[in-house]
């Protein structure tokens, strides 16, 4: 799995101890090689190939010809961060204006670099670009409020014509993976976030569909007849998204930090 290019190798070890599971090891001539147990073990996560300034290892397909390299003076300051996230609001009044698909596929390629357990990569997207089929996704999630019960209030809303569940979005994006995946649950409601916080520097809005979310997972069939995932897949985030209809000036505080502090 490891190919080491021995001009350039200076044998310095990083690749070894920057391996998260020390499958990477030093043979007797100095330079890097796999334990066996890598064959079950490795991730392919390719710590090994970013770490090496030498540009000296591939692991299998991920040569350092195929990593981007990272720019001096790339990473956003923190200042900017504060912003970005402090001034995210959930959006529940869009316009009808569509999103591009060449502005959804630049949100979903950025998501390709959110973290998952085992570098197992398990998320899958469901985009619907359609206005009116999410407006009818909604009404089967009413549906299902209506059959347990619950919030009253929305489904009088929806009677009179008014969507409280999906707040006439024009766009929903489901994520969904293989509940046999280590943590789907985590991996995706990470994915969605980035999503989240990716879509408002392109000026667009979201909202997490709660109550869709809650009909997937109750598990209301009629609602997962409609989306219509691949066979074994499970709904794991589900979010409204689009331009939003006002603009916001300012920022709602938020209660102080909880955290215990152990030395």
């Amino acid at each position: 799995m490891l190919t080491i290019d021995q001009n350039r190798c200076r044998k310095d070890s990083l690749c070894v101890q920057e391996c998260p599971f020390h499958l990477i090891t030093l043979g007797e001539d100095g330079f890097p090689t796999m334990r066996p147990a890598a064959t079950k073990l490795c991730i392919a996560c390719g710590h090994c190939v970013a770490v090496c300034p030498h540009a000296a290892l591939a692991l299998g397909k991920i040569t350092p010809e195929s990593c981007r390299p990272i720019p001096n003076g790339a990473l956003p300051t923190l200042k900017k961060l504060d912003q970005l996230v402090s001034s995210r609001r959930s959006i529940r009044a869009y316009q009808q204006q569509p999103v591009t698909r060449a502005q959804i596929e630049q949100l979903l390629d950025l998501c390709r670099w959110a973290p998952s357990a085992r570098n197992s990569q398990p998320v899958h997207w469901l985009i619907v670009e359609n206005p009116a089929e999410v407006r009818r996704l909604a009404g089967i999630a009413v549906e299902w409020l209506r059959d347990n019960g619950r919030y009253p209030g929305m489904v009088t809303a929806w009677d009179e014509g008014q969507d409280m569940v999906l707040r006439s979005a024009p766009h929903l994006v489901v994520v969904h993976a293989d509940p046999e995946c280590a943590k789907p649950e985590v991996d995706c409601v990470i994915a969605l976030t980035l999503f989240e916080l990716a879509a408002q520097t392109m000026g667009l809005g979201s909202c997490w569909a709660g109550i869709l979310m809650s009909a997937a997972s109750a598990p209301y069939q009629p609602l997962l007849d409609a989306l219509a995932l691949p066979e074994g897949q499970r709904v794991y985030g589900a979010m409204m998204f689009g331009h939003p209809r006002f603009p916001y000036f300012r920022i709602p505080p938020r209660k102080p930090v909880a955290v215990t502090w152990r030395s």
